[in-house]
């Protein structure tokens, strides 16, 4: 219970600085300087005023200078980072599996919003991610996937299971990402316009490298969520689902986050 509180602090400061990278990287501006500011009027943020979810009720939601409304993404990011943080923490302890899950959710919470509000996945998210996901699996090894199934097959000779998930890893991240890019192109031949973009390639090869060949259940949970809450969006807002260009990589991001816990 204990790991499970520290990781749920630990995770509302990691969903702050997601809320830092998800309003500026998409903008190609840097995380680092200049400090965090109100977006309304620029006036920079006191620490006291930058407390992951404490602040934003204490002030009730607006700025301390000049009153406008604080945007509700910032406590929900914190809050649902902390949350998976510490679901992470109780279901595998303080080990390389959590601390590997940890370093999946946040990216993925990044990528859900920064899609969300902008249409855009960026690559610090995305290669980024992906370099990161192929390093994760020689340290917390895919265990239920085909790396796991061979290493059964394996007496103390041949590969060992790190490298086996490792071949798993890069295998699966091919895999996504080339199936998703044919997907588009095919798309586009037919359709004759574009229908997923690039953005949403480098997404599934990061899930890949993190999920081993269980990124497949992902990318086809990520389209139901996308058809089923796509369409009910579309008819609540009276758009043409056709031409209305849903943030797909939102719906893929919940769907690995969710096959992630229950793999």
């Amino acid at each position: 219970m204990i790991e499970a509180v520290c990781a749920f602090l630990f995770g509302l400061l990691i969903g702050s600085f997601l809320n830092v990278c998800i309003w500026r990287w998409p903008r190609d501006l840097s995380v680092v300087w200049p400090g965090s500011r109100c977006v309304a009027c620029g006036h920079p943020i006191d620490w006291f005023d930058n407390v992951p979810l404490l602040s934003y009720a204490w002030l009730g939601g607006r700025c301390r200078h000049c009153r406008s409304g604080i945007y509700w993404r910032y406590p929900v990011v914190e809050l649902v980072t902390g949350l998976l943080f510490a679901v992470g923490a109780w279901k595998w302890g303080m080990s390389p599996a959590a601390a590997k899950f940890m370093l999946f959710a946040a990216m993925q919470v990044g990528m859900i919003f920064s899609d969300l509000e902008t249409r855009l996945l960026p690559d610090e998210f995305t290669k980024g991610g992906l370099v990161i996901g192929l390093a994760a699996a020689w340290v917390a090894p895919l265990e239920d996937g085909i790396a796991g199934a061979l290493a059964t097959l394996y007496t103390g000779q041949g590969p060992s299971p790190r490298m086996l998930s490792l071949f798993e890893a890069g295998l699966a991240a091919a895999v996504a990402s080339g199936s998703m890019w044919g997907v588009a192109w095919l798309y586009g031949k037919v359709r004759h316009r574009e229908g997923l973009g690039f953005g949403d390639v480098k997404m599934v090869a990061m899930m890949g490298a993190f999920l081993g060949m269980r990124v497949l259940l992902a990318i086809f949970a990520g389209c139901i969520l996308g058809t089923v809450l796509g369409a009910g969006y579309a008819a609540w807002k009276k758009k043409d689902l056709a031409s209305y260009e849903l943030p797909f990589g939102t719906f893929l991001g919940i769907a690995a986050i969710g096959v992630a816990l229950l793999g």
